[in-house]
C-alpha cells in the first residue's frame, strides 16, 4: 500500500519553524499568509499584544471573482498594503506561512511591496 504524504502536515511543521525565528513586533509587525485552493488570505500581526492590526482576502467586497490565481493574490497584497498605510504600518516581517515562496504567495508579496510596504 502506497501511502500519500500529508503536505498540510509538513506545511505545519515548516510553519512553526519559521515561527520559532520571526516575531512581529509594534514597530515591525508580521505579515501573514494562508492560501487555500480558492482563496488567499493575508494579516498583519502584533505577536506581542496578540491583535490582528489589518486583514484582507478575496473573499472582501473590495475584490470579487475567483480567489485562487496570481491576479487575484496580487490585489490582495496592495489591498492589504493600503489598509496598513491608513494605520500607519510602513515595515513589517514576512511569513510565507510554510509555503514556498512561489506562485500565489510571491505575487501576494510583490503587490504588498507595490503598495508601499516594506520587508
Amino acid at each position: 500500500m502506497v501511502k500519500k504524504p500529508d503536505t498540510n502536515r509538513a506545511r505545519l511543521r515548516r510553519h512553526r519553524r519559521v515561527r520559532g525565528k520571526i516575531q512581529g513586533t509594534s514597530e515591525r509587525p508580521r505579515l501573514n499568509v494562508f492560501r487555500s485552493t480558492n482563496n488567499i488570505y493575508a494579516q498583519i500581526i502584533d505577536d506581542i499584544k496578540g491583535i490582528t492590526l489589518v486583514s484582507a482576502s478575496t473573499l472582501d467586497k473590495e475584490l470579487n471573482g475567483y480567489g485562487g490565481n496570481k491576479e487575484a493574490a496580487r490585489k490582495v497584497g496592495d489591498l492589504v498594503a493600503k489598509r496598513a498605510a491608513e494605520k500607519g504600518i510602513e515595515e513589517v516581517v514576512f511569513d510565507r506561512g510554510g509555503y514556498i515562496f512561489h506562485g500565489r504567495v510571491k505575487e501576494l508579496a510583490e503587490g504588498a511591496r507595490e503598495g508601499g510596504l516594506k520587508f
